[in-house]
This record gives structure tokens, C-alpha cells and sequence, in this order.
């Protein structure tokens, strides 16, 4: 080879946050690049909610062919990208970015997907048809979780929020399939519901503990908590003890990483035991 030929270009990747240090998606990628052989790099990447779209608009010239989005920074990435999916303009936010060979920049959220991509895999006998879902929380998450559950056929959502106002905004956008609960009501929309859904951020280290009464889970019911650090919330331990079906959140986190990486890095990875304790590590 000649001194002057071109040395092949290695597709950077990231999640851009602020703050970022705590995200567990460098060392989910990193595990994949070197399993899969893969060149590559993903790196974390702070940037101030001012420099957002200076900093998406530069990346391409540096090397990156996409990016993650984690908060707080999915809203205004909505309004950044060139071309977004329908399923990121339903949920309202973008949290995968695809710098496209023609300059275009292209906005997904997977996280949707990566929510019942974790359910099927760990409940693969999950019916969404068993009976209705009761979620607690109307943020983002909530926004993902709700539209991934009425497109897998889920008859009937509860919702609450502590604020009920956010509760509402939801039925407006997702329609008469979503049913307004009060919070002071939430342990009672426990009773029938066959999946329960926490999307909020109690029960995570450092928040407050999710005091909702827990006396109607019961053998049956499947229990999500997209709260993953602990990885066993009071939630999840309460749901177990009393015989119901616990789901962690780390598995969201896993699934919706795999579509921005096989675009990003040509192979589709895998979610596995050997994935979750690198990320765990």
C-alpha cells in the first residue's frame, strides 16, 4: 500500500447528555464492538442544552455516523433532526440520531421498542390482550411505554401522575383507549390490571420511595419498573413476594440500544446474560 492511500474511516458513535458521566451506554456499545470485532468507537458526550444543534450539525464532519439522546435533550432533538420517524413524532422526542450519506439528519426512538423487545423477552408468554395496563408517571418514558402497548393490542391503559394535568395531555394525544386514573386512586387501579408499569423515577437511588399501596398485585400480573439502578426496586421485590411477575428496567435500556447499533455498525447485537453483567459491571 502507498504511503498516501486513504486510511479507512472508523464510525464513531455516542450519547449526548448533560450530565452523561453516569450513563451505562458506552459500556453497552463497547461490549458489542468487542464481541462482534467490530471498528468503532462510542464515547459519552456533555453538551449544554444551548449547543445542542451546534454540536448534532458538527458531528458528522468528525467522524460520527449517529448518536444516542438521553436527557435533557429528546424534546429539542425533535425539532433539530431533518427526517423523524412516526414514532418518534407520536412519542414526542428523539433519542437515536442517524447522520445519512446524503447529509440528512434522521431522528428514531427506539425506546418504544426497546420496552416490549424487554417484555417479550423476559415474559415471552405475555399476552397483550390478557387485560388492561395500568402505568404510573406521564412523562417521556410513559409517552414510549403507552404507544408501544396500544400498537401491541393492549385492550385498556390506567393512567396516573401526580400531577394529573401531564395524565390528561396523555388521553388527549393516545385517545379513548387511555383511561385517567387520580394518584390518590393509583394502588386501586392495581386490582384488574394484568401489566403495571412504572415509568416514573421513584424507588431510584437517590429519589423518593414509590408509595403507591401494592395490596392488589397478585399471581398473574407482570410488574415493569423501568427504574434500573437498583435493579431490584421495592416494586419489583414486593411484586415477587407476592407472586406476581418482575421485570427490571436494564432490559429496556439493552433493547433499545440494538437498532442504532446495527445502522450505525452494520450488525444487528444480540441482548444477552454476558451483555447485561458487562453494562452491570
Amino acid at each position: 500500500m502507498s504511503s498516501d492511500s486513504p486510511l479507512p474511516r472508523i464510525p464513531l458513535a455516542g450519547v449526548i447528555g448533560h450530565p452523561i458521566a453516569h450513563s451505562r451506554s458506552p459500556r453497552l456499545h463497547g461490549h458489542w464492538l468487542r464481541k462482534y470485532g467490530l471498528p468503532g468507537h462510542y464515547v459519552p458526550l456533555d453538551v449544554a442544552p444551548g449547543r445542542l444543534e451546534d454540536v448534532i450539525r458538527l458531528m458528522p464532519e468528525m467522524g460520527f455516523v449517529g448518536a444516542n439522546v438521553t436527557i435533557p435533550h429528546k424534546e429539542r432533538a425533535l425539532e433539530i433532526v431533518d427526517l423523524v420517524t412516526d414514532r418518534a413524532t407520536l412519542i414526542g422526542a428523539v433519542n437515536t440520531l442517524i447522520f445519512r450519506k446524503d447529509g440528512k439528519i434522521h431522528g428514531d426512538n427506539t425506546d418504544s421498542y426497546g420496552f416490549l423487545a424487554n417484555l417479550r423477552q423476559q415474559v415471552p408468554d405475555w399476552q397483550p390482550d390478557a387485560g388492561p395496563a395500568a402505568i404510573l408517571g406521564a412523562g417521556g418514558a410513559a409517552r414510549a411505554v403507552l404507544a408501544s402497548l396500544l400498537e401491541a393490542g393492549v385492550p385498556e391503559i390506567l393512567l396516573t401522575n401526580r400531577t394529573r394535568l401531564r395524565a390528561d395531555a396523555l388521553r388527549e394525544d393516545f385517545g379513548h383507549r387511555v383511561r385517567v386514573v387520580d394518584w390518590v386512586q393509583a394502588g386501586n387501579m392495581l386490582d384488574d390490571a394484568a401489566l403495571v408499569v412504572n415509568t416514573t423515577s421513584l424507588g431510584m437511588v437517590g429519589k423518593a420511595e414509590l408509595r403507591v399501596p401494592l395490596d392488589g398485585l397478585r399471581c398473574g400480573t407482570v410488574v415493569c419498573d423501568l427504574v434500573y439502578a437498583p435493579l431490584e426496586t421495592r416494586l419489583l421485590r414486593v411484586a415477587a413476594e407476592q407472586g406476581a411477575t418482575p421485570v427490571d428496567g436494564l432490559g429496556m435500556l439493552l433493547h433499545q440500544a440494538v437498532p442504532g447499533f446495527e445502522r450505525w455498525f452494520g450488525m444487528r447485537p444480540e441482548v444477552d446474560e454476558t451483555v447485561r453483567a458487562a453494562v452491570l459491571r
